[in-house]
């Protein structure tokens, strides 16, 4: 066999060798550039879609499911709602498990309601079922140049083998027994409307503890048993007005002079069905839009209410911006209002439908200043008068405030008080007694407001006889038209 390596090495030169050499080199480097080029075109294209497999598979390969309940706005006032429901539960099944907890007040309650606090998590046993429940914590989108508002949220991780349980009987028994526990021993709120530069929100007062009930209302005792009856019937009548198809909305209008207790008769109302009490100040609302957004945010069994409507009606607002006006700048006014029709769409429209359970209540000292529109029934179902006080209220206050069902001066009280325009507040204070412990002065009270009646008689005649000996031209001055109730 002929050895042909001597011959080739005889007779190539060194540097065709070199030259060999040299052009594998640029073949090695070109294929890494194009290998480099080819990577980097893959991953342009096609990381997402590997991303997107890569997460698919790891989710079929987790046999856990996740359900997460905040408590931000953007959903809505159900969100809130569903969130409360759900810490309200844990705080009276699984707070003891937690090596954290965060302590809430609780109106009428010495100790404080316990819950789990960010970042821990509890257990919970369903008919055989075990899930986890964890609170955490993420800082609101947007706010960084307006505060460090965070928001916080449930999350409930359980087998997806039992998601249809968890699902449909498991949430269902958290959302009822959570509303349940809340609804017997919750504090109360007061919430007002407030208007800035970003828009207007409800802003909270505070807790409401008003003591006034339907037992101390200074009323005829038929006339309160009605009302009870008709708040009763409302509170409880989701699904009637499903069925009837009418939205589940009431409207309450409460008309009398100013001392007749309307404003009391909203605090017992709120006692009656542990309802959150929202204060609207059309005043403090800029257009119907704004309002639209405020009715919105009202969560279900909630009283919206609109002091003196027959003022606020016809409140506008002003603002100011600045325009050019040949070089100078010229004051701009804007005028921007709630109308009537945009009042009249979020208590009786389309948009009042959208959320049920909201109980709306208006007061006015003079029910004729307002438009025949706003009275009818659907928007002010029921009209309640407020009246001055006649003698039945009178017992009640008597009761309340001397611990006197019977007196022999009653009878002449209750003759005065036929003739008489005084209010429930007039005589009330009149019922006050500034005594020390033990010492008994109904008697007292009850002869100074006999005086007060027999008074309030004399100045009545005294102005009627003024009033026959002015002439033609002359006039007896009137209050004015919003007086405060």
């Amino acid at each position: 066999m002929v050895n042909t390596l001597p011959f080739m090495g005889y007779h190539g030169s060194a540097g065709q060798e070199g030259m060999s050499q040299m052009g594998l080199g640029m073949a090695i480097a070109a294929s890494m550039v194009v290998m480099t080029m080819l990577q980097q075109f893959l991953l342009t294209h096609f990381r997402g879609y590997v991303e997107r497999l890569l997460r698919k598979l790891f989710k079929s390969l987790d046999p856990n499911v996740q359900i997460r309940f905040g408590d931000d706005d953007n959903g809505g006032p159900k969100n809130h709602e569903a969130y409360a429901a759900v810490e309200t539960y844990l705080s009276s099944k699984c707070s003891d498990q937690a090596p954290r907890l965060k302590a809430n007040s609780v109106r009428d309650i010495k100790t404080p309601v316990l819950c789990i606090d960010v970042g821990e998590g509890v257990d919970d046993e369903f008919n055989g079922v075990t899930v986890r429940w964890q609170l955490g914590e993420e800082k609101e989108q947007g706010e960084s140049f307006r505060g460090s508002r965070k928001n916080r949220y449930y999350t409930l991780t359980f087998r997806k083998s039992n998601r249809k349980m968890v699902v449909g009987e498991y949430l269902r028994h958290v959302m009822e027994e959570g509303k349940a526990v809340a609804a017997s021993n919750r504090q109360l709120k007061l919430y007002s409307n407030s208007s800035s530069e970003h828009g207007s929100n409800w802003k909270y007062i505070m807790d409401f503890d008003h003591p006034a009930k339907f037992e101390t209302l200074a009323m005829e005792k038929e006339k309160k048993e009605e009302i009870i009856d008709d708040l009763i019937r409302f509170s409880t009548g989701r699904e009637y007005y499903r069925r009837i198809g009418k939205p589940w909305k009431r409207g309450y209008l409460l008309h009398g002079p100013p001392g007749t207790g309307k404003s009391t008769m909203i605090a017992a109302i709120a006692n009656l069905l542990s309802y959150d009490v929202y204060d609207l100040e059309l005043s403090a609302v800029l257009s119907n839009a704004t309002l639209k957004r405020l009715v919105n945010k009202i969560p279900c069994n909630s009283i919206l209410v609109i002091e003196d409507i027959d003022c606020s009606s016809r409140i506008t607002n002003h603002r100011e911006r600045n325009t050019p006006n040949q070089g100078e700048e010229k004051k701009e006014k804007i005028l921007e209002t709630v109308t009537l029709s945009g009042l009249l769409n979020c208590i009786d429209g389309l948009f009042s439908a959208n959320d049920g359970g909201r109980l709306m209540v208006f007061t006015t000292n003079h029910v004729e200043a307002i438009d025949s529109a706003l009275l009818r029934r659907g928007r002010m179902d029921k009209h309640i008068e407020m009246p001055f006080c006649g003698f039945e209220a009178f017992k009640v206050l008597a009761k309340n405030y001397l611990g006197i069902e019977e007196h022999e001066l009653f009878g002449k009280i209750e003759g005065l008080l036929k003739e008489s325009s005084v209010t429930p507040a007039d005589v009330a204070e009149n019922l006050i007694a500034r005594r020390g412990e033990g010492e008994d002065c109904g008697d007292d009270c009850l002869k100074k407001l006999i005086e007060v009646l027999e008074k309030s008689i004399q100045q009545v005649l005294d102005k009627k006889g003024e009033g026959k000996g002015k002439g033609k031209g002359e006039e007896i001055e009137s209050d004015p038209s919003c007086m405060s109730s």
